[in-house]
């Protein structure tokens, strides 16, 4: 296997790590699940920002983009709750 294909693995999941939190999180409304999760987002926003620097982008790096910004805004209308 190439790097770049390692690469792209690995944000995709991490995409799907903070995706699994931020449901789990938003669900219990507990404050340390909710940062738990909010700190797996960053990291998966980060990882795929690197990505997209160098091999991931078209419709997968989109696609990867949405899904972020609908679990922050998923997460925000959790904290805004609390």
């Amino acid at each position: 296997m190439s790097q770049p294909f390692n690469d792209i693995q690995q944000v995709e999941m991490a995409i799907k790590a903070a995706q699994k939190m931020v449901g789990q999180a938003t669900m219990s409304m507990n404050p340390e699940q909710l940062e738990t999760a909010t700190n797996a987002l960053n990291d998966a926003k980060n990882q795929l920002h690197e990505a997209t620097k160098y091999e991931m982008s078209g419709e997968l790096g989109a696609y990867s983009h949405d899904l972020i910004e609908k679990l922050e805004s998923q997460l925000e209308k959790a904290k805004d709750e609390e």
